[in-house]
């Protein structure tokens, strides 16, 4: 497959912002958490945000505000939930109190592994892992070097999405039907369950980022 650009309207639809001001998320993110927590009793208990409204007394506005994290409700509010879903209130709080972890790895430092289908020359250095966690999604970043005795290998194939961003040397990669030159600077971003993998190597020592993202559960 070809790559292609987003156009304006398209780009205007991915409305995640790295640059945003974080302050209001910061302020509410104990209300977001208090509101998926009660969203997730509920429909494990496959209750109905109108049959919850019935057992509490509060409207069903009031409760959608809450499981959308939009209001901040009080601790008598959160027994009346509590009570009625058969649940301790400090349940509410759990994700909130979730710790997040974060890996550091200085330079130099990255794990040396082989990978399924790791050919000679192809160097894989595994930049950090974090395994089961609430996003539901397992990253793997890599640095890849391919040495001058790397073999070509066009062959890979693995479930998820990879993203390969060229830091050194030169490669033509091959990604199913088509070839893409990658040049330092430049990013590739594809299904990984096509085959794929270097088809020609131009310069040599050839160093780049991949980074492969796929479901926990598979």
């Amino acid at each position: 497959m070809t790559v292609e650009r987003l156009t304006r309207s398209e780009a205007a639809r991915l409305t995640q912002d790295p640059h945003r001001p974080q302050r209001e998320d910061r302020e509410n993110v104990l209300e977001i958490a208090i509101g998926r927590e009660l969203r997730a009793h509920r429909r494990k208990q496959e209750i109905t945000v109108a049959e919850l409204a019935a057992r509490t007394g509060l409207s069903i506005g009031m409760l959608s505000k809450i499981e959308n994290g939009n209001t901040s409700p009080s601790l008598t509010t959160l027994q009346t939930l509590a009570n009625a879903l058969r649940v301790p209130i400090t349940s509410f709080f759990r994700r909130f109190e979730e710790a997040r972890e974060y890996v550091h790895t200085k330079s130099g430092e990255g794990v040396e592994i082989e990978r399924a289908g790791t050919r000679a020359g192809h160097q894989y250095n595994l930049l950090g892992h974090i395994g089961s966690n609430g996003s539901g999604v397992i990253v793997e970043p890599y640095l890849i070097t391919l040495s001058t005795e790397a073999d070509i290998f066009p062959t890979f194939q693995h479930g998820g999405i990879e993203t390969i961003y060229m830091l050194e040397g030169a490669v033509d990669y091959r990604h199913g039907n088509e070839v893409v030159e990658l040049r330092p600077g430049d990013t590739l971003f594809f299904d990984a369950d096509a085959p794929h993998g270097p088809e020609r190597l131009v310069t040599l020592p050839c160093k780049y980022l991949s980074i492969i993202s796929y479901p926990q559960n598979t």
